[in-house]
């Protein structure tokens, strides 16, 4: 199965979400992300905050849609925060689509100790949703269901 991760800028929350994914994910699973308006280049401190974490940091690029262009995702997963009033990207494609928003930690104006909780904190709850993924009994969801899933994971 396929995710697709997708945010405005690819250079954070999308980031962070794909490489915790690909970092957890089982046999059979795979992440990508991208941006609506991809930033083209990621976060030194997304970076920074995934190696501490000890999760891989090859590969991982800004990139707008073109990154999926000829395997469409399965799954496609917004990350954009609604709250900040952040447009969300929209992917016209047959994917099952949820949003599971979060705050951007890279918006954080504070000392460097706050600004690392924040992403911390934001890598603890992609850990948290992407877990509850996984514990999904995909083969006995229909769309329908996995959609409510995922919606449901959201909440997380």
């Amino acid at each position: 199965m396929k995710v697709l991760f997708m945010c405005t800028a690819n250079s954070c929350r999308s980031i962070l979400s794909e490489a915790m994914f690909n970092h957890l994910a089982p046999k059979g699973f795979e992440a990508i992300s991208a941006g609506s308006f991809p930033k083209g280049q990621v976060l030194p401190r997304s970076l920074s905050t995934l190696q501490a974490a000890g999760i891989s940091t090859e590969g991982l690029y800004s990139k707008g849609n073109d990154a999926f262009e000829g395997s469409p995702p399965d799954v496609v997963i917004t990350v954009c925060d609604k709250a900040a009033g952040e447009a969300c990207p929209v992917y016209f494609g047959p994917a099952i689509k949820a949003h599971w928003g979060l705050e951007d930690p890279s918006d954080i104006q504070a000392d460097e100790a706050a600004v690392d909780a924040a992403f911390n904190a934001t890598l603890d709850i992609i850990a948290i949703r992407c877990k509850a993924f996984f514990d999904l009994p995909f083969t006995q969801l229909n769309p329908t269901e996995l959609k409510v899933e995922l919606e449901r994971i959201a909440q997380l």
